[in-house]
């Protein structure tokens, strides 16, 4: 790895002990709750980290990235940011905003109504590639909160067999926002459960392979309920600055 000045030996320096750090709680929580560190893939949620920076972040070891935001990934990806990297979008994704993602990213965290998931069959179709999906669960019925109720599952995952090209492959959700840490425990234990019983039922076209769920203040929490993904952004690149929103 070259650095040019000190300013860039010192961001490289503290990103590779925050990706250490991170690297070594995922291991520990993995250990406590009796599962091994290669069952939680670590996801660096690059929001507002320009290219250059995910670049260093890839040549110090991560090797997984989700963005946000459709625009920015489309910019960072016209960059060569993600080359050697596998791709996901974690963010909310417009019907009107598919095209730029349909077949293009190795999964869509987001998915969040059956109008979505025809659009990308469609886009899919018209490309010659295929997608895979997470569903994104709004378990609480949060207002400020996309994602689908549970009880708008049954509906989606009996229509997935008609699908050819988007492939559903799990789970994401959000807990609310609480320092409680017990509240959090439950919320990702009755994500897990949820996980559980689709898995139970075989629907066609459906495979509860990833339960994404865990962010920088509560991952070790979702590990120990059964998260298979992580999506870690301050513990690894730092407070984001708001301030240069919608710059890369």
């Amino acid at each position: 790895m070259t650095v040019n000045t000190a300013a860039d030996e010192n961001a490289a320096l503290e990103l590779r002990e925050n990706i250490d750090r991170a690297e070594e709680r995922i291991r520990l929580a993995c250990e406590r709750a009796g599962r091994r560190r290669e069952e939680v893939k670590l996801v660096a949620a690059s929001k507002l980290n320009g290219s250059e920076r995910i670049r260093l972040a890839h040549r110090l070891g991560l090797n997984v990235f989700g963005e946000n935001r459709v625009q920015e990934l489309c910019e960072k990806r016209e960059q060569g940011a993600y080359e050697g990297c596998e791709l996901h979008l974690i963010g909310h994704l417009q019907r009107n905003k598919a095209r730029f993602v349909a077949g293009q990213v190795a999964l869509i965290e987001s998915a969040d109504s059956l109008e979505l998931l025809r659009e990308l069959e469609k886009l899919c179709a018209k490309n010659g590639s295929t997608q895979d999906v997470l569903l994104e669960v709004n378990l609480l019925g949060e207002e400020s909160k996309t994602g689908l109720a549970p009880a708008a599952l049954p509906r989606l995952l009996e229509a997935a067999g008609d699908f050819s090209r988007v492939h559903i492959r799990g789970l994401m959700g959000i807990p609310p926002k609480s320092e409680n840490t017990l509240e959090n425990r439950r919320y990702f234990a009755r994500m897990h459960q949820l996980f559980i019983d689709i898995s139970e039922k075989k629907y066609d076209n459906v495979q509860m392979a990833e339960l994404s769920m865990g962010m920088s203040a509560d991952f070790e929490d979702a590990i120990a309920e059964g998260a298979t993904l992580v999506r870690l952004g301050t513990a690894l690149f730092g407070a984001r600055d708001y301030g240069t929103l919608g710059c890369i």
